[in-house]
């Protein structure tokens, strides 16, 4: 991934947070028929330190299990907030006219290896794990423990999990930084009244306007 120091996020705490709140990763492995890629939701996991570890499960009729290279490097991507910048958000625009449109978006790249797991038990625990958390919100959540136990064992069973050992987190925050301070504020403006990704991409560049200002450069 290209990557200018003024993008660079490199603090894992902050990369998880991410991971968490978009849990959709992209898989990207290495198998017999070349790259091949999955889409699934997964559990991040800060131990082992300092990068942490992924799990997930995948559909046992997914080659992946069977066709991954056993020790190839994987990668998992996690797309954070995105959204398009006008020009016309940037007060240079008035000035020079010199501006162009731009995406802004935050990601974060997961390097490590894959280890499958088929024990059952283990395989309980992770999809209990992960619909506790995605129902926590809801009025009245849904538990595993809902469905009929034979019928648990049985989706149970036509699953294969994983564990993703990480060894490189990469985060690219590409916000504005690059941009004079008005031109980020403009920015900030500009998104303020936009999507949800748009605000949320307006609220990290708002926090990075406020460290900026109390170094004496700006």
């Amino acid at each position: 991934m290209y990557l200018p120091a003024y993008f660079n996020e490199s603090r894992p705490e902050v990369m998880h947070a991410l991971m968490r709140a978009r849990p959709l990763a992209t898989l990207v492995t290495l198998c017999e028929p070349g790259l091949v890629a999955n889409h699934m939701p997964v559990e991040t996991a800060a131990e082992p330190a300092p990068l942490g570890m992924l799990r997930g499960h995948i559909a046992r009729a997914n080659p992946l299990w069977q066709q991954y290279r056993a020790g190839a490097e994987a990668l998992a991507i996690f797309q954070g907030p995105h959204t398009y910048i006008s020009p016309s958000f940037y007060p240079a625009k008035q000035k020079t006219g010199e501006v162009v449109p731009t995406w802004n978006y935050a990601v974060v790249h997961a390097h490590g290896t894959l280890n499958f797991v088929q024990d059952a038990e283990w395989l309980r625990a992770l999809v209990t794990r992960l619909t506790d958390a995605h129902e926590a919100s809801r009025p009245h959540p849904w538990k595993v423990t809902d469905a009929p136990p034979p019928y648990i064992e049985k989706m149970l069973s036509m699953i294969v999990g994983f564990e993703f050992s990480i060894v490189r987190l990469t985060g690219k925050w590409k916000i504005s930084q690059n941009h004079p301070a008005a031109n980020r504020e403009g920015v900030v403006d500009g998104l303020s009244a936009g999507s949800a990704d748009a605000r949320e991409i307006a609220s990290l560049l708002s926090s990075y306007n406020d460290e900026r200002r109390h170094e004496p450069h700006e």
